[in-house]
């Protein structure tokens, strides 16, 4: 190679990689970043942090334009899945397709800061609150990508302190606030379809990111990854720590409760359409609806295999318990026989344009959710 070449390559990589990262991150690509991190406050070894691009890979959306209904519909393909998040009147929806690309986007709504987040190697979907309570303190952060996994899960790291955040648990786990946890913003995975028939008024994130990856949207640069008999990256995470209770790959929904969780197997909520079960003094239900298609699947988005996907909400409304039962694509309560839909809205009957209270809960693959909660109780037929 040409001295002038190597020396513009140089010159690139130079404003990525500077002063050395911490000597115990696994880091086998040689990648060294400039922190200001305060390494020594931490939570987890930092062997257990993998190195895997440099920060600033993934363009971050910060504060973005969107699309209403009309637009949305017709730049987005119907069956794709989004996160769907309403606050005081207001919703916006995330395609999971778009935030492969960037993986965080920090924004607000409804007068709320919030931070949508996904990670494709954990098909991770979680919002979170941008506001921190800490030592008696309110902070409010924007975050970034760090280019860093643990558990192949994407790290983050806010602008303020550049402490690092596991996305998946939401902890932040090295740096000024570490052992501080976000608060989980309620939120559905839903198909775009379903988003504007529940949130008409509602908005969906807009192509025109003023971004290096407009061109990409709508293809998958996973692709096959979601295969159920694939296993994740093993260089990302140690084989040890793939339970063997579930396909690695296996989709599942988590709900919680103080430091007991519980997860539910697409596989599962599939076949049986609707779940009501009672975990930890709570009555919650879920509903599965079978059109969202996977983002994880083939290069074309509008081409990958239907997936579905499922939503949890606190079963008891207005002091009573609801029991619920699917037939055909609605989802009928047993006590007034109402029609509900995916988003917990009830669409016909006496009960018509009550909703039930989303329960905070997130899409993950099994191996992800289960490396980090072992101890996790698994729903089983």
């Amino acid at each position: 190679m040409q001295k002038p070449v190597l020396l513009i390559i140089l010159c690139i990589l130079g404003s990525f990689l500077c002063a050395e990262a911490p000597a115990q991150i696994n880091n086998p690509r040689k990648i060294t970043y400039r922190w200001k991190t305060n390494t020594k406050n931490r939570v987890v070894a930092l062997s257990e942090i993998t190195g895997v691009v440099p920060r600033k890979t993934f363009p971050i959306i910060d504060f973005p334009q969107f699309y209403g209904k009309t637009r949305g519909l017709a730049n987005f393909f119907r069956h794709e899945p989004v996160i769907a998040v309403a606050i005081n009147g207001e919703a916006k929806a995330y395609p999971l397709n778009m935030l492969t690309m960037h993986e965080i986007a920090n924004d607000s709504l409804g007068g709320i800061p919030i931070l949508p987040t996904y990670c494709p190697l954990c098909n991770a979907s979680i919002v979170y609150d941008r506001r921190l309570t800490f030592q008696g303190q309110t902070h409010l952060l924007e975050f970034e990508v760090s280019g860093m996994l643990r558990n192949s899960d994407m790290i983050m790291y806010d602008r303020q302190t550049e402490s690092w955040w596991q996305q998946l648990m939401g902890q932040c786990i090295v740096g000024d606030y570490a052992g501080s946890m976000l608060t989980v913003i309620p939120s559905l995975v839903l198909t775009v379809g379903e988003f504007f028939q529940r949130y008409p008024k509602g908005k969906i994130l807009s192509h025109r990111t003023g971004t290096s990856v407009e061109g990409r949207y709508g293809n998958n640069p996973y692709v096959n990854y979601d295969n159920l008999n694939n296993s994740p990256f093993d260089q990302f995470i140690h084989p040890s720590k793939i339970d063997s209770r579930l396909p690695a790959m296996e989709r599942v929904v988590d709900i919680r409760s103080g430091k007991k969780y519980k997860i539910y197997p697409f596989s599962i909520i599939r076949d049986q359409g609707v779940i009501n079960d009672f975990f930890e003094g709570k009555n919650v239900v879920l509903f599965y609806q079978s059109d969202a298609v996977s983002v994880l699947d083939a290069r074309q988005i509008s081409q990958s295999k239907t997936v579905g996907t499922a939503t949890v909400f606190d079963a008891e409304l207005n002091g009573r318990v609801l029991v619920f039962e699917k037939r055909n694509s609605h989802f009928i309560d047993q006590q007034t026989n109402s029609k509900w839909d995916v988003t917990g809205l009830c669409r016909q009957g006496s009960l018509k344009g009550q909703q039930l209270r989303i329960e905070p809960h997130s899409n993950h693959f099994a191996f992800a959710w289960l490396a980090f909660y072992p101890d996790t109780e698994i729903y089983l037929r």
